[in-house]
């Protein structure tokens, strides 16, 4: 089953369920593939572009949720944590410092970089990380790996 279908699902299921809080989130991701959808004039978005777009939003809810931390408001951390909660239910379960350093030097013995100056190759060769950690680990674990 597609990402995007078993949103569809999801929504369905939420709004039979009553759940105005889970409803609210699938809405908002709904939104945000549709905006990518009449990018390029399709009506099919690919799970791929879904991944990122899930991605993107787990980022700015986590980035929100700080900030409204460092404020002291309270009720709005729960809200953005209830829809944080949401939306990582679609991502993949993230990899955890040791899997990414193994799956890092595999990526590095596969381009055959030797050293920092070859950050640019493993780094186009890490892209099939993303979704599972965080830009800037898989960055820092390549500086760290390559500077050995």
């Amino acid at each position: 089953m597609k990402l995007t279908d078993r949103i569809n699902e999801d929504i369905k299921n939420a709004m039979k369920g009553g759940d105005k809080e889970k409803l609210m989130a699938l809405r908002d991701i709904k939104s945000k593939i549709l905006l990518e959808a009449t990018k390029d004039g399709s009506t099919e978005v690919e799970d791929s572009a879904v991944m990122a777009i899930l991605t993107k939003l787990n980022k700015q809810r986590t980035e929100s949720i700080e900030i409204y931390q460092s404020q002291g408001r309270e009720d709005l951390v729960a809200e953005e944590m209830k829809q944080a909660a949401v939306i990582q239910s679609y991502l993949p379960q993230p990899l955890t410092p040791e899997e990414l350093e193994a799956a890092i030097k595999e990526i590095i013995a596969q381009v055959g970089a030797t050293s920092p100056s070859d950050m640019g190759k493993v780094m186009g060769a890490a892209k099939v990380l993303s979704g599972k950690a965080d830009g800037k680990a898989i960055s820092e674990m390549v500086k760290k790996c390559l500077a050995q």
